[in-house]
């Protein structure tokens, strides 16, 4: 059995195993953003559940993640279980209107994480000055802060099964971030 390091060095998958946490790449699952006045109507109309107030996240039926940002942004997160697919249809259908609701493109400007485990605290505070652990940062939590330098989203999407994080950074800083990451595991 080769070492998480080896493995990583090797350029075999960004899927890091430990016995207490795991690193997941999921940058190539869809996300998108809508921002405006009237960007909860549209999304309710679409059949989302929002968050009640900004820096919460709310996981959808079929396993999508709606995340409230600020008073009118909005960032969709896709389902591995259909492989985004919901959400990419979403970005796909939108159309500008009347509306003050406006498409803020994610895929390209931002790298998607998933840190699951039952040790993702301790990881997280080698890189990051929030307390996130389970006490202070509950499921459905969200910090806009940063980490290990950068700026970053971080989502509790902890589910019945599982403790996990979600990260989001910037697209260009992403291999930087993995590194980041890959350390403090």
């Amino acid at each position: 059995m080769t070492s998480l390091r080896q493995q990583h060095s090797a350029g075999q998958p960004a899927l890091a195993l430990l016995p207490t946490c795991a690193l997941t790449d999921l940058t190539d699952l869809p996300r998108v953003g809508f921002r405006g006045a009237d960007s909860a109507r549209y999304l309710q109309s679409r059949d989302f559940v929002l968050p009640d107030a900004p820096n919460r996240a709310v996981t959808q039926v079929d396993g999508s993640c709606a995340v409230r940002l600020s008073q009118t942004e909005y960032l969709l997160l896709g389902s591995a279980l259909d492989q985004g697919q919901r959400i990419a249809e979403e970005e796909a259908r939108w159309a500008l209107d009347p509306q003050a609701n406006y498409l803020l493109p994610r895929q390209d400007s931002h790298a998607w994480f998933e840190l699951s485990g039952q040790h993702f605290p301790e990881v997280m505070a080698k890189l990051c000055g929030v307390d996130l652990s389970p006490q202070a940062f509950s499921p459905g939590a969200v910090a806009q802060t940063s980490a290990a330098r950068i700026n970053v989203i971080v989502i509790n999407a902890t589910t019945a099964q599982q403790p996990r994080l979600f990260i989001l950074c910037d697209r260009a800083s992403k291999a930087y971030f993995h590194e980041a990451l890959m350390d403090a595991l």
